[in-house]
């Protein structure tokens, strides 16, 4: 890894990628380090990716299954006591994307004052009614294209981890949410409803209550990624990530339909209805 340390800083990686490790869990070794350079010499997790892999097999279930299990395990513990916080301060913050970058992408004007106001009582509405769990180390960026197969090791060490130098203590949801509302890939409902159903056992928590954070995360989460490919295109020139978004939107709509998500709902049906919610045009 060649981190300048002027734009990163790889001591975050370094410190989550030893807590993995210490779980038993495949994050990449740290081999060697130079903390001021930004340097790291990691070990090599090969390069069999799951987003690459599923698209081969008739069956995804056995590799999402260890995925959960990953979860599973890492939950189990406390995170640890130097991740900051992934409370609803920051979550609310993060919705800010989507009216910051997509509504004036695709109204052609800033949003005004008044409807952002409307939009952070919504969001505050649904986030102090649903409760998000005792605090679990959030990877953050769980998806099939930061987990690697790993065919020679067994158990959750069978999956390969990367991209967690920016986990948080949060939600036990939100890296669910992340793994089966992917942004790069379809995820059948029958798969995601199994996968949840895995996890809820596993762990032998409240189901409803566990369903509702999922649901009112995912939103969160489909809101933020709008705003932030939107970014990704206008900002940085990444245009492809726009392609993307109409399966974003899809899911977030699905997550709109939930009873919590209705102070939320009210407000896109109003300020952000159906015909504006698309694939912003390339200019």
């Amino acid at each position: 890894m060649d981190a300048p340390p002027s734009q990163e800083d790889v001591r975050p990686f370094v410190a989550v990628a030893r807590h993995l490790l210490n779980l038993g869990l495949s994050a990449p070794k740290i081999l060697g380090q130079d903390i001021v350079g930004g340097f790291l010499l990691m070990e090599d997790l090969g390069d069999k990716k799951l987003n690459d892999l599923l698209p081969m097999t008739d069956n995804e279930e056995p590799f999402y299954e260890r995925a959960i299990d990953v979860l599973c395990a890492l939950h189990e513990r406390p995170p640890p006591a130097w991740l900051a916080p992934y409370d609803e301060k920051l979550l609310l913050t993060e919705t800010d994307f989507l009216i910051d970058w997509y509504w004036p992408a695709v109204t052609g004007a800033s949003v005004t004052n008044p409807t952002r106001k409307a939009y952070h009582d919504a969001w505050a509405e649904v986030m102090s009614k649903v409760e998000l769990g005792p605090p679990v180390t959030v990877l953050r960026d769980y998806h099939a294209d930061n987990l690697m197969w790993l065919p020679n090791r067994g158990g959750v060490a069978a999956i390969g981890l990367l991209d967690f130098q920016d986990a948080l203590a949060g939600s036990p949801a939100y890296d669910m949410v992340s793994l089966l509302e992917d942004a790069r890939r379809d995820v059948s409902d029958d798969l995601a409803e199994k996968m949840i159903k895995r996890y809820v056992s596993a762990r032998n928590i409240n189901s409803s209550s566990f369903r509702e954070a999922y649901s009112v995360l995912g939103a969160q989460r489909n809101s933020k990624i709008v705003g932030i490919f939107t970014r990704l295109w206008k900002r940085d020139g990444k245009a492809t990530y726009l392609e993307l978004i109409p399966r974003v939107w899809r899911l977030l709509d699905q997550d709109l339909n939930q009873p919590i998500l209705a102070p939320v709902r009210v407000w896109f049906d109003r300020y952000l209805p159906k015909h504006l919610r698309l694939q912003p045009q390339r200019s």
